[in-house]
């Protein structure tokens, strides 16, 4: 790695209770038999910074915000609440405009051998087949970037507490929530291919298809009955995949399609709230502005008065 920040006091202590070596890119490695935890912190601006690996890793943005240089990538902001995997030895060149010492940039790089995310991978194959036997799961570490939901911020919370535990059991709790991270990655990358790029898996997924289904029927009643027949499974069955590579159950698939509908229908101010329920799929204001406050914890008038900066 390219160092650019030059060396503090020994009494500068960083976040992590470790001296602080640099001002840019200062490190703390902690280890495990599987994995390697890199928590970083830059101190001061800083521009095109070199770092890479030799193992696949996921990076995270803790704190502040960096600009990304990577190969057939074009430079981009990474900030807080995002993560990025990558393959093993890719270079990544890192530009540092916000970092100052009262307000550093902080984010980690967790590496994972190889031979593990392959263990795990085969091993969920062999036991949560996917719908269609053509299908695998897999965890894509090129230049993949995505938005941590609360389940990947919540693992990446408690990695970060447990490499740093001193605790007799550290590395099997260790291996343990490496192992169910892999297994979110490789969900969340799934259910964004079903969702973002729908189109391309219709003729070769039959949960694609559905999902494709329930979005041109939005505004009428659709049962899990009639989602079955479409997905050519059994209800158990349908329910079962459903949730394993959607995340969520198909009558809260169908629900939250119709809230995003509704936020779309509400973005147009010639538009009311009774239009955005009745156009959306509900029968009633009073299920419709529950259903929204569940999801978007406001109310559908909250909602388009925000849009608007209405009072």
């Amino acid at each position: 790695m390219k160092k650019a920040g030059k060396v503090v006091k020994n009494e500068a202590v960083s976040a992590w209770g470790a001296h602080l070596d640099t001002l840019v890119e200062n490190k703390l490695t902690l280890t495990h038999d599987e994995a390697e935890l890199h928590l970083y912190e830059t101190f001061q601006q800083a521009q095109l910074i070199q770092l890479r690996f030799n193992a696949p890793v996921m990076t995270s943005m803790l704190s502040g915000r960096k600009v990304m240089h990577l190969r057939e990538m074009a430079p981009f902001n990474y900030q807080p609440g995002e993560s990025l995997l990558l393959p093993s030895d890719r270079l990544m060149q890192i530009d540092f405009p916000d970092a100052t010492f009262e307000d550093p940039t902080r984010c980690l790089a967790l590496t994972i051998s190889d031979e593990f995310i392959q263990e795990v991978v085969s091993e969920l194959n062999e036991q949560v087949p996917r719908v269609e036997t053509s299908d695998q799961w897999q965890l894509d570490t090129d230049n993949y970037l995505l938005q941590n939901d609360p389940e990947i911020s919540s693992l990446i919370d408690k990695l970060i507490r447990l490499f740093r535990e001193n605790n007799p059991f550290k590395p099997f709790f260790v291996k343990n929530t490496l192992r169910e991270l892999i297994v979110r990655l490789s969900q969340t990358q799934v259910r964004t291919g079903l969702l973002q790029q729908t189109s391309q898996h219709l003729t070769k997924n039959r949960l694609a298809y559905v999902v494709a289904y329930i979005r041109e029927n939005l505004t009428r009643a659709l049962s899990v009955e009639e989602l079955c027949d479409k997905a050519c499974l059994s209800k158990s069955h349908f329910f079962r995949l459903f949730k394993s590579e959607l995340g969520v159950s198909p009558v809260q698939f169908v629900l939250t399609e119709r809230i995003r509908l509704a936020k779309a229908i509400l973005s147009n101010p010639a538009k009311s709230i009774t239009d955005a329920c009745y156009e959306s799929g509900f029968n009633s204001l009073t299920h419709f502005s529950n259903a929204f406050r569940s999801i978007e914890h406001i109310s559908p008038r909250q909602f388009k008065r925000q849009l608007f900066g209405l009072n």
